[in-house]
C-alpha cells in the first residue's frame, strides 16, 4: 500500500511537470516589470526603484533593481532593498552595510524584498518567534540606522530580476553583494559614501567570503560607484566547498567517487536533499554545459527543475516529502556521470583561494548540521596561510545554524562599529 501511494504521488507530480515544466510563479508589478528589462548598464547601476514604507524609526526605504554579473561575466539583474537614515548625511557620506541573506529558494518569488514589510528585523522560519513561511528581514537594521549606516540587502540574481538563480554559486552571489553596495553608493537619496562592510549568513556567508577574495572585481572602474573602501567582512556560518577540496581529481573515476561522497553527505534527510537539488539546479544554471540528468534520473531532473523554478525552500522540501516520502533518494542515479565537470564547477563557483582584501570574522555554532564547521575551519587555515586576518569565533552554548544570527549579533555589532571607526584589530588567525 505504501509503495502504491508513493507511486501515485510521484505520478501526480510528474503530471504537473508535464503541464507546467517551465512555468514561473506570478510576480507583483515591480518585479514583473523588472523581469522584462534587459541587463544593460554599469555594474551597480540602479535601473528601477520604488520607495516603500518601513517600520524602522528614522529610516526611509526602497525596493531596487540593479545591474550585476555572474561567475562567467554575463550581465544579470538583481533586485533588493535599501534602507537609509532620514536627514542630511555627513560630508564623507554614510557607511554601507551590504547584507547577504541565507537560503530562501531559487524561484523568482523567493527574494526577501518581496515579503510584506521586508525591512523588519530578521524573521526566521524555523525559530519559535518566526511568523512567516520564509526567512526575511534585516539583522540589526534599526541599530545600523541609529548609527548612521545605509543598509542594502540583495535578493541575488534570479530571485525577482529574471534569469535562473545560481543558488549557492558563491562567486555569483558575492558579485551580487558587491554590486548592491555600488547601487547603494550611487543613489544620492541614501547619502551613502564609500566605506563598506559586507555581512551575511549561510548562503550569504559563502557570498561574503567569496566577495572578500574578489579584489580585481572590486577594483573595476566605470561602475555605478567606483573605489568603494572595504573595511571588513562578517560571515555567519559560511559555506566553502573549495576549501574542502585542496586537491582536484584528475580523472573521471576519482571525481565520481568524490561526487558520490558529496551526494551522500547531502541526503540524510529531505531538508538537506532539497538544498542539494537546488544546488545542482543553480550550478547547472551557472554552467550550462552540465545536465541535471548527469546526476538525477529523468524523473528526478523533471521534478527538480519544476520545483526549483516554482517553490521556495521550505515548500520545496515539503513537496519532495509529500510526493516521495522516504523514497526521495530514488531520484538520484546510482552513480553520477560527467562527475569531473561537476566537481570542477563546484570548485570554480566557490570561494577563490585569494587573500581577502580586509579582515574577516566568522561566527559559528557547535550544533550546526546545515553547514559543516569544517568548511570554515579549512577556509581560515587556507587564508591565514596567505597572510590574511581571519578570526573564527565559536558561539557560547549549543548553537544551531539557525540560532547563529541572533546569538552572534552583539559580537559583530561591536566588530562592525570598530572597523568603521578605524580601530586597530588584532590578527584573528590561530597562533602556531
Amino acid at each position: 500500500m505504501k509503495k502504491m501511494l508513493s507511486a501515485l504521488l510521484a505520478g501526480s507530480l510528474l503530471c504537473f511537470n508535464a503541464s507546467a515544466a517551465y512555468a514561473d510563479p506570478p510576480m507583483s508589478a515591480f518585479y514583473d516589470g523588472v523581469m522584462k528589462m534587459a541587463p544593460q548598464g554599469k555594474l551597480g547601476q540602479v535601473i528601477a526603484k520604488e520607495q516603500i514604507a518601513t517600520s524602522l524609526k528614522g529610516a526611509q526605504a526602497w525596493k531596487i533593481a540593479y545591474i550585476s554579473s555572474d561567475v562567467a561575466g554575463r550581465n544579470t539583474i538583481a533586485t533588493g532593498l535599501i534602507i537609509a537614515p532620514v536627514g542630511p548625511a555627513p560630508k564623507e557620506g554614510r557607511p554601507i552595510l551590504s547584507w547577504a541573506h541565507g537560503t530562501t529558494g531559487s524561484a523568482q518569488n523567493c527574494g526577501p524584498s518581496q515579503v510584506i514589510e521586508p525591512t523588519r528585523p530578521l524573521n526566521q522560519y524555523f525559530l519559535t518567534d518566526g511568523n512567516s513561511w520564509t526567512d526575511f528581514g534585516i539583522p540589526n537594521g534599526q541599530e545600523f540606522i541609529d548609527q548612521g549606516y545605509v543598509v542594502v540587502a540583495t535578493d541575488y540574481q534570479g530571485l525577482g530580476g529574471g534569469g535562473k538563480h545560481q543558488y549557492a554559486v558563491a562567486q555569483t552571489n558575492g558579485r551580487d553583494v558587491i554590486n548592491a553596495a555600488r547601487a547603494a553608493s550611487s543613489m544620492t537619496e541614501t547619502g551613502a559614501g564609500k566605506k563598506t562592510i559586507i555581512y551575511g549568513w549561510s548562503q550569504g556567508g559563502g557570498a561574503t567570503i567569496a566577495a572578500a577574495s574578489l579584489p580585481d572585481y572590486q577594483a573595476l572602474q566605470g561602475t555605478a560607484a567606483d573605489n568603494l573602501q572595504y573595511l571588513g567582512f562578517v560571515a555567519l556560518a559560511p559555506e566553502d566547498v573549495a576549501a574542502m577540496l585542496p586537491t582536484m581529481p584528475t580523472d573521471e573515476a576519482s571525481a565520481a567517487k568524490l561526487m558520490n561522497g558529496f551526494t551522500q553527505a547531502n541526503v540524510p534527510n529531505v531538508f538537506l536533499f532539497a538544498h542539494y537539488m537546488m544546488g545542482l539546479w543553480g550550478t547547472q544554471a551557472a554552467y550550462p554545459h552540465l545536465k541535471l540528468t548527469d546526476v538525477l534520473t529523468d524523473e528526478g531532473a523533471k521534478a527538480t527543475d519544476n520545483l526549483s523554478r516554482n517553490k521556495c525552500i521550505h515548500v520545496l522540501a515539503d513537496t519532495f516529502n509529500y510526493a516521495y516520502g522516504d523514497q526521495y533518494k530514488s531520484l538520484l542515479k546510482p552513480e553520477a556521470g560527467n562527475a569531473l565537470a561537476w566537481v570542477k564547477a563546484f570548485v570554480d563557483g566557490s570561494v577563490k583561494p585569494v587573500k581577502p582584501v580586509a579582515p574577516v570574522v566568522i561566527y559559528w555554532g557547535t550544533k550546526d548540521t546545515a553547514v559543516p564547521p569544517i568548511m570554515h575551519e579549512l577556509y581560515q587555515k587556507q587564508m591565514c596561510a596567505m597572510g590574511a586576518n581571519v578570526g573564527r569565533n565559536q558561539l557560547p552554548g549549543a548553537q544551531t545554524h539557525f540560532t547563529t544570527p541572533g546569538v552572534s549579533a552583539p559580537m559583530y555589532l561591536e566588530w562592525v562599529k570598530d572597523r568603521v571607526a578605524g580601530k586597530p584589530l588584532a590578527n584573528g588567525c590561530p597562533q602556531s
